[in-house]
């Protein structure tokens, strides 16, 4: 990748491949994908094309780390959702190593797994830009920052200013999420073109989110 500074925020252009660069360049978008809906797809698409990388990865967590425990459902109904979501396109894929870890689901522990399984490749994890000012209370974030990329998504309201390197890409803001979703879907409404339509369905026939409050 070839980068350039603009207005203090940097860019970057993909760099042609030649026997020197010839490492894979690999994408990282984690998340509890409870549901996964349309704007992960998005972004993981977008930041892949925009980054000229092989692949993008949506990576579930098993458990998140934070203190205040997040109410999930069961890995293997976020997974099934996740590979209908993905099926289409070959940009993208999954990585399942933190739900086959289980436990807490700690970055750190993550990307030293993943590098020493894949030595040949960089990877790039993508946060929104609403994470980027909780980088410095990430377990190990010093010596994670020297195993990953961190590429950040700019988002209205966040600021695009860091004290740690990350690359900021451009993604179209669209107010959805998870919490939402499972909440329309408590309440009987629809969620068509929330979620890929074969999410919705696998939603609809496993009963998902029913007793959301």
């Amino acid at each position: 990748m070839e980068g350039k500074v603009n207005h203090g925020v940097q860019t970057l252009t993909a760099k042609p491949l030649t026997q020197a660069n010839c490492r894979r360049q690999v994408g990282l978008l984690g998340g509890n994908f409870n549901p996964v809906h349309t704007t992960h797809l998005l972004i993981a698409d977008q930041v892949g094309r925009a980054l000229g990388l092989e692949s993008v990865l949506l990576m579930p967590e098993f458990l998140p780390p934070h203190v205040d425990q997040k109410k999930t459902i069961a890995a293997k109904d976020r997974l099934a959702m996740l590979e209908r979501a993905v099926a289409d396109n070959p940009l993208l894929g999954i990585e399942t190593c933190e739900l086959q870890r289980q436990g807490k689901s700690y970055s750190y522990d993550t990307i030293k797994e993943l590098k020493e399984k894949n030595p040949d490749v960089d990877y790039y994890f993508i946060i929104g830009g609403d994470m980027v000012a909780y980088l410095p209370k990430w377990y190990k974030i010093d010596e994670l920052m020297q195993l990953v990329q961190f590429v950040g998504v700019r988002r209205p309201g966040y600021p695009v200013t860091s004290t740690y390197p990350l690359i900021w890409v451009d993604v179209p803001s669209m107010d959805l999420s998870s919490t939402m979703i499972r909440k329309k879907v408590a309440q009987g409404c629809s969620v068509r073109y929330y979620v890929p339509e074969a999410v919705r369905e696998y939603i609809m026939e496993k009963g998902l989110y029913l007793d959301e409050g």
